[in-house]
This record gives structure tokens, sequence and C-alpha cells, in this order.
């Protein structure tokens, strides 16, 4: 098993590129499967979900392949959904990545049927899935569970007004994708307003779909009888990025990444500078640099445009250098803050009461052996392993490896030093 070994107390300074989304690129390729012939998705990042997905659409008879690089460095996956003949995704597929309840919505619109394994607990909190089905069956469709599988039969499915309980990306994903082949018009109230759907509404009209609306609350989708494959370049991986400018912040350095918008992340820029960094944004280049104290603030997490859940974990272990008091509340997930008790370990002084944590800014962390629980507490621990003196061990790196492309590469570039090892 891997580990991360990091000498921290270098400052980082340099410029990197951004990899394209991983929870772009995901619902991408779901997409796939309303097509009538090929998808090109340009940029897609080397991780293994991407890989694990690429399995689940292989069960189904889709054809999914890795094309050579251009000249820019980025990958294409190329998938042919034309020899789909399984409308069913195995547990043993989707235990491993929850996204891979995308396929529900694009099979029943296809194929008028589906069989999904339930994607079963998660560690940061539960994830239902009521709004998919909920939405579904207000389309038409009836749905049922059988020993651990949603099953889902429609023939057509037909226009509706959908108003969600709660934002839901994937919910708004699902729903999108299955009412673009639908009868009629369908409405998506209370949508999820991210970028990632953005960008998946974009690719669905490259498609042929009629969709407005999407960025908004209120997303209509006309249904038309068939979708073309097409070519698509998926959008920067705004938490990757905003994951490489914290940790030239966290040493106070001096990091460019190339390719990231910073529109998608002004949510966190806006947060950066208000902590003392200074932030330069330009289309497709975000720059910052810090040289003064870290400045403790408040923050709070929040569905688009509001502070990303996927960032919290990273900027807690920021403000754990902070110059006083610091409040982080997360009000997406029940179970986000696994990582404090591994920051404690560092010399973080962190008191958690609910959803609020309670963060004392101290001098410097100290370097230790730590333990990743997910994706992005692992992130948190190797920003705080970067800022720390002496050495920092981040084990279970698997979980980082889900959704960073090499990040130890992007950061040594930076001059971290930072080193993959067979624990």
């Amino acid at each position: 098993m891997d580990i991360f070994v990091i000498q921290g107390g270098s400052p980082l300074s340099g410029t990197v590129r951004v990899s394209g989304a991983k929870n772009a690129a995901l619902p991408l390729m779901a997409a796939s499967l309303l097509a009538e012939g090929p998808m090109e998705i340009v940029g897609a990042p080397r991780l293994r979900d991407i890989s694990t997905f690429g399995k689940v659409l292989r069960h189904m008879g889709a054809s999914v392949e890795r094309l050579d690089a251009g000249g820019d460095g980025r990958e294409t996956v190329r998938i042919d959904p034309r020899t789909v003949g399984k409308a069913e995704a195995p547990y043993e597929l989707v235990k491993t990545m929850r996204a891979s309840v995308l396929v529900l919505g694009p099979l029943v619109a296809r194929h008028g049927r589906a069989r999904i394994s339930l994607p079963g607990g998660c560690a940061i909190g539960a994830r239902p899935i009521d709004q998919h089905l909920k939405g579904l069956e207000l389309m038409g469709a009836k749905t049922s569970l059988v020993e651990g599988y949603v099953e889902v039969d429609a023939g057509r499915l037909s226009g509706a007004t959908i108003y969600f309980d709660m934002k839901t990306v994937t919910g708004t994903e699902n729903l999108m994708m299955a009412a673009t082949l639908a009868r009629g018009t369908t409405v998506l109230k209370n949508a999820a307003r991210e970028p990632e759907v953005c960008d998946l509404a974009r690719a669905l009209r490259a498609m042929g779909a009629d969709i407005e609306g999407e960025g908004t609350d209120e997303i209509a989708v006309r249904g038309t009888d068939s979708l073309r494959g097409t070519r698509h370049e998926v959008m920067p991986d705004r938490i990757e990025a905003s994951t490489l400018l914290l940790a030239g912040a966290i040493t106070g350095g001096d990091v460019t990444v190339r390719g990231a918008d910073p529109f998608a992340m002004d949510a966190v820029l806006t947060k950066l500078a208000e902590s003392g960094a200074e932030v330069f944004a330009d289309p497709g280049s975000v720059r910052v640099r810090r040289e003064g104290p870290i400045r403790s603030l408040n923050l709070e997490t929040s569905p688009y445009p509001g502070f990303p859940t996927d960032v919290q974990a990273q900027f807690m272990a920021y403000l754990c250098l902070g110059d006083g008091f610091s409040i982080v509340r997360e009000t997406i997930f029940e179970n986000r803050f696994m990582h404090v008790a591994e920051l404690r370990r560092m010399g973080a002084r962190i008191e958690v009461s609910g959803n609020a944590a309670a963060v004392k800014g101290v001098q410097a962390l100290s370097g230790a052996p730590l333990m990743a629980t997910d994706l992005r507490a692992s992130a948190s621990l190797v920003l705080a392993g970067l800022a720390a003196n002496g050495t920092t061990e981040v084990l279970r790196i698997y979980h980082l490896d889900r959704g960073y492309e090499a990040l130890e590469n992007k950061l040594a570039r930076l001059g971290a030093r930072i080193s993959r090892v067979k624990e």
C-alpha cells in the first residue's frame, strides 16, 4: 500500500496546470449512454474513479478506451454506447464509487429500464437517492427495491415538474439527463447550480438536447427523440485548483494554477483574500501569494455559489496556523470532520461541537504519521504536512488517488519535498 512521505517547511512557488474535473467527467461519461454514436471527453483526468466508471460502462456492453494525449498532454476518453445491451450496474462496482448512480437516468431514458445496486454507506455521511427516484416516478417510471438493487421500469418517460426537497448535484444531473429523451417538457425546481451541472448541460446541448436555465434554481428540458455523440472538453477541476492554491498559501509561498476558472472558485478565492493572501485572477489562471500572517476567519459550507464542502477540510488545515480563532461550520455532510483527529496529532487546536469546529491557531504544526479517511481529508493532511516542521507520513492515500491526478508530482514541481513510497 502506498503512502506519502512529506518533509515540511518549504514554501511552494511556481506554476502548475490543473487537471480536468472528476466531478464533471463522471456525469459526462454517464451521458454517453444517451447517444446514438460515440462520445469523446477531452481532458478527462487519469483517476481511479474514472477507471471504475469505465468498468461500469463496459459491464453494460459499451466500448471505453483512452486515446493518446495530444500536444497539450490531455488524454481523451472515447465511449461508444451502441453495443450496450445490459441496463445494470452491479454491487461489486457501485460499492466502490457512489457516482455510479448517474447511469440510472440515462439508462431509463434510452432503454426504458435500469437495475442499479444501491450505493450503500459513505464515510462522510448519508447520500440518499430518494430525490432521483421521486423524479423518475413523476416522469412515469415505476421503481422498486429488490435485494439491494433499485429496479426501474418505464416506457418512454414523460415530462414533469419536479421540485427537489434539497439541493442535490447528482440528482439534478440524473434527472436532467433522463429528461432529454422524455416526451414533453421537464422543469427541475430547486436545482443544483454547480459549474459541473452547467458543464453537463453544455455537453447535452452539443448532443442535440434542448436545455435552458442551468446555473439557476430552475432548469427546463424539452425532450427530443434522439441524441448524437459529441466531442466535449471537460471543465477544469475547481477543487484541485483550490487545493493547489492552498498548498501555496499554507506554506507562505507563491503559486499559479494555469487552466483554473476563477469564476467557479469565487467563494474560495474570497476567503483566501480575507485571510491575508494576495489573489490575482485572470481568465484561465489564478495566482495566490502569502507573505504575512494567516488571518483567522469564519466560514460555512453551502451549495454553490457558497463555500464548497469539498474544500472545507483543506481550508481548515490552513486555518490551523491562523492568528486567532476560526469557526468552521459544515452544513452539507454530517460526518465531514474526520480529519480533525489527525490534525490534532500534529498540534492543531480544534474543538468540535455538532456541525461546527472551533480552530485556535497555533504558531507551527509538527510532522506525524497520519491516517487518511476520505478523499478531501487526505488532501487536508497533505497540506498540513507541507507546512509542518519535520516529517509527515500520510497513510491510505488510495482515498486521495480517487480525486487527484498525480498530486505528488504537481506539488513536487512547486518545490514540495514529497514522495510516494510503499508502506
